[in-house]
């Protein structure tokens, strides 16, 4: 069974930064799709960055030039750089992935880690 695990988060202050990792393991045969969304209490979860396997990485607004994305395929491993943070950022992150176990495509998240930013 695949699972998806996620570390890095913590307490930062204002203008500092995080990395974020989401390894996964279990019986993968492929990857595509890999992200990270944030979610704060009584608001949706939101995207945050997300690439596509040999394709391009794409922000959202909020955090383009400060937060990049990034993954190492051998590892099975997706990463946050969150840089200059901002109390805004304050929230659980979750990593998500597309992966392929032998013909079938699913969708996997992590547990979520918190992330806050001290003003």
């Amino acid at each position: 069974q695949v699972q998806l695990v996620e570390s890095g988060g913590g307490m930062v202050q204002t203008g500092g930064s995080l990395r974020l990792s989401c390894a996964a393991s279990g019986r993968i045969f492929e990857t595509n799709r890999m992200a990270w969304y944030r979610q704060t209490p009584g608001k949706q979860r939101e995207l945050v960055a997300h690439q596509t396997a040999g394709g391009p990485s794409d922000y959202q607004d909020s955090v383009k030039g400060r937060f990049t994305i990034s993954r190492d395929s051998a590892k099975n491993t997706v990463y946050l750089q969150m840089n200059s943070l901002k109390p805004e950022d304050t929230a659980v992150y979750y990593c998500y992935m597309r992966i392929r176990e032998v013909a079938v495509w699913s969708d996997y998240w992590g547990q979520g880690t918190q992330v806050t930013v001290s003003s």
